[in-house]
Order: C-alpha cells, then sequence, then structure tokens
C-alpha cells in the first residue's frame, strides 16, 4: 500500500527517480559540455536565449497539452471530463504529472533543446528555431483571434 504524498497515491521514492533522471541527464550533459567547450560558446550565445525561451514554451505546451502527443501521455494520464488526470498509481501517477503540467515540462524540454544544441548545434538551431516559431505562431494566432473577437463585439456605425 502507498503512503499518501501531498494528497497522491505516490511515494517520496517516486519524485525522488524523477528527479534522478533529471540530474542524470543534466550531469550528462554537462560532463558533456566540459569536454567539447567549442561546442558549447557555438550553441548558447547569449543572444540565442530567447529563442531557446520561445522553443522550450513550445515544446512543453505540445508535450503537456496538444493532441499530438496524446499518445505520449496515455499511458500515464486519463481524460477526465474536461480535463485530464494522472492514471495509476506510484512512478506511474507521478509521470502523469509531470506530462501535464507545462511548468515542468519545461524544465525537461529546455534540458533536451539545450542538450541538443550542445551535442549538434547545427541539429540544436535547426530544432530551436522550428519551435520558436510555432512559438511565435501561437501568440499571433492568440493576437488576431483577440484583435478579432473585438472587432466583431464593435457595433458598426
Amino acid at each position: 500500500m502507498t503512503r499518501e504524498t501531498g494528497g497522491t497515491p505516490t511515494e517520496p521514492f517516486d519524485y525522488w527517480l524523477l528527479n534522478a533522471g533529471f540530474a542524470v541527464a543534466m550531469g550528462s550533459l554537462g560532463a558533456h559540455a566540459r569536454a567539447h567547450p567549442e561546442r558549447v560558446e557555438e550553441a548558447l550565445r547569449p543572444g540565442d536565449m530567447p529563442l531557446v525561451a520561445a522553443a522550450t514554451f513550445a515544446l512543453a505546451k505540445v508535450v503537456a497539452r496538444e493532441r499530438i502527443a496524446v499518445w505520449l501521455r496515455e499511458p500515464f494520464v486519463e481524460r477526465a471530463g474536461e480535463g485530464r488526470r494522472p492514471r495509476g498509481t506510484r512512478l506511474r501517477y507521478a509521470v502523469g504529472e509531470l506530462l501535464t503540467c507545462t511548468r515542468c515540462m519545461g524544465a525537461w524540454s529546455a534540458l533536451s533543446i539545450v542538450g541538443l544544441r550542445i551535442v549538434s548545434p547545427p541539429a540544436g538551431r535547426v530544432v530551436t528555431g522550428v519551435l520558436a516559431a510555432s512559438a511565435a505562431n501561437d501568440f499571433l494566432q492568440l493576437g488576431f483571434r483577440l484583435a478579432t473577437d473585438r472587432a466583431d463585439a464593435t457595433p458598426s456605425g
């Protein structure tokens, strides 16, 4: 039987496993960056950070919210009325929490994007560009919808 952890059917060890996985990936990336400092300079210029941030936003949103990633979430998340909730118990539940939280996925997305940019700067720049353009599209679509909704609501005279 599991002990409740913050109102969830998990154990502290389940969250520890997720954190350990993140730490191992981060440590591996740090070791790779230390062994190849020239790649870090090429991959992470200060002016690239807005693009990396936008790409992180887009990737986290796709994984946590978009229909195209339902195949990834499905083993860990179930539909609950209008929303979604983690399924199962223990590690399965904790992974479900991770996969439905855009902020949580943001950390993993940032690690993935920065990791790709360091391991393969050309591929990382391409992926960052595509995801950053996707994020910009999201904001432009929102702005367009707000503008057209406002125009439609304005009485013509």
